[in-house]
């Protein structure tokens, strides 16, 4: 059932709080969600479908894009007070259904301010952060995880990769107060980390020091020419010489052929080029490090995390092959519902669809046989039919008694 309001738990002890939530379960989500007229952009359509396949025909319905080579644009406001982040963990999550077993196209979510413009949202629009799967070919396959800071979307440092199958997975994104964060599909934790260390939030805390130089005589190279090493007096020899078993052919005329030279083969004694043996560097220092001092520029941020206040969430990408299904978005300062929908996902809806999509595909293979052995029989039955006009051994026989009769008259 869809639940649009703010509502605390407690948990443990603590306030937990869903700022908002939508599983798309009536069709009044269209009045909840707003579709951009952005000019400049031909943009697709939402549809309100289960899909293919599933677990329940009503339960699992979300919005599913419909039109190939498309952007989308749609964003919902939270219907009360916004989420600010001060203090608070943020955990966004929603479900992906690439049923369409997608070639190129976005999966993810954005996250914006109260200064949304919903109906002229697009890509340039601001947001706070955007998360969830980018596929393109079999080069792009991970989960985007961008913040907006200081009116700079940064992008993480690392790579997660995403499902690329064509079932429904949660994707979780946890950003807590101390800095940290976490990335969980289907529940279970593909990354996390430190804020400041996984993006480029901030300036590096140290430079090389711009006044420090390698010393001229700092000798960095582990081995040198062994200086006893002499090159053998008889190491020089040419490439090639002169076949030994060449003959000057019988017909070979020097006035018109011009003088004979033998023929030019590889020279056996050829030893190459000539270099002394190595040996350990006595002067040698090791690698020379550039000494670093700290950076002038750096300052600490404690609050990396803080988004500041959170309104709104949308779907702004773009397909190539439509059908993607979006549900189960939450926003909160707590994991407990997030649980709750994994749970779900993994005990009931997966194991479902993949049950009717393997109960599909034996049925489409059965009508597939079927239409080859049907194709096959026809062909049987023509080559009968074409069989039948030729001449039968009956035919001759009876061609020729009547050649005998013939000669007999």
């Amino acid at each position: 059932m869809y639940r649009f309001v703010i509502f605390a738990v407690a948990l443990y002890g603590v306030s937990a709080t869903v700022y908002f939530k939508e599983d798309f379960a009536d069709d009044g989500w269209k009045s909840r969600w707003i579709q951009s007229k952005h000019s400049g952009k031909e943009l697709g359509e939402f549809k309100w479908t289960a899909g293919k396949f599933y677990g329940d025909a009503e339960k699992d319905k979300g919005i599913q894009t419909s039109e190939d080579a498309r952007f989308y644009a749609l964003s919902s406001k939270f219907a009360d007070s916004p989420l600010n982040t001060k203090d608070k963990d943020l955990v966004v999550q929603f479900s992906v259904k690439h049923e369409q077993n997608i070639d190129c196209g976005g999966g993810y979510v954005k996250v914006f301010d109260c200064d949304l413009d919903q109906a002229d949202m697009h890509g340039e629009t601001p947001y706070k952060l955007m998360f969830g799967p980018d596929i393109c070919g079999p080069g792009t396959k991970k989960v985007h995880v961008i913040f907006n800071y200081k009116e700079k979307n940064l992008l993480i440092n690392k790579e997660i990769r995403c499902k690329d199958d064509v079932y429904t997975h949660l994707y979780r994104l946890v950003v807590k107060p101390d800095n940290t964060y976490k990335v969980l599909i289907d529940g279970e934790v593909v990354e996390k980390g430190d804020l400041e260390s996984d993006w480029s939030f901030l300036p590096p805390k140290t430079i090389k020091d711009p006044e420090a130089k390698k010393p001229e005589d700092w000798d960095d190279k582990p081995k040198i020419d062994d200086p006893e090493d002499k090159k053998p007096d008889d190491w020089e020899q040419p490439e090639f010489i002169p076949d030994p078993e060449a003959t000057k052919p019988e017909d070979w005329d020097d006035e018109m052929d011009g003088e004979w030279e033998p023929p030019q083969i590889n020279n056996p004694a050829y030893k190459g080029e000539w270099k002394p043996k190595q040996i350990e560097n006595p002067n040698y220092k090791g690698p020379w490090v550039h000494p670093e001092i700290p950076n002038p520029e750096y300052k600490p941020d404690t609050e990396l995390y803080h988004r500041g206040e959170i309104c709104a969430v949308g779907f702004d990408l773009w397909q190539v092959k439509s059908g993607t299904i979006f549900d189960n978005v939450l926003i909160a300062d707590n994991e407990k519902e997030a649980d709750e929908a994994v749970e779900d996902l993994l005990k009931n809806r997966l194991p479902a669809e993949k049950k009717m999509k393997e109960e599909q595909d034996a049925e489409e293979e059965k009508n597939r046989k079927a239409e080859e052995d049907a194709k096959k029989d026809e062909e049987d039955e023509s080559k009968k039919d074409d069989d039948s006009s030729l001449p039968t051994d009956d035919d001759d026989v009876e061609d020729d008694e009547n050649k005998v009769e013939h000669t007999e008259l």
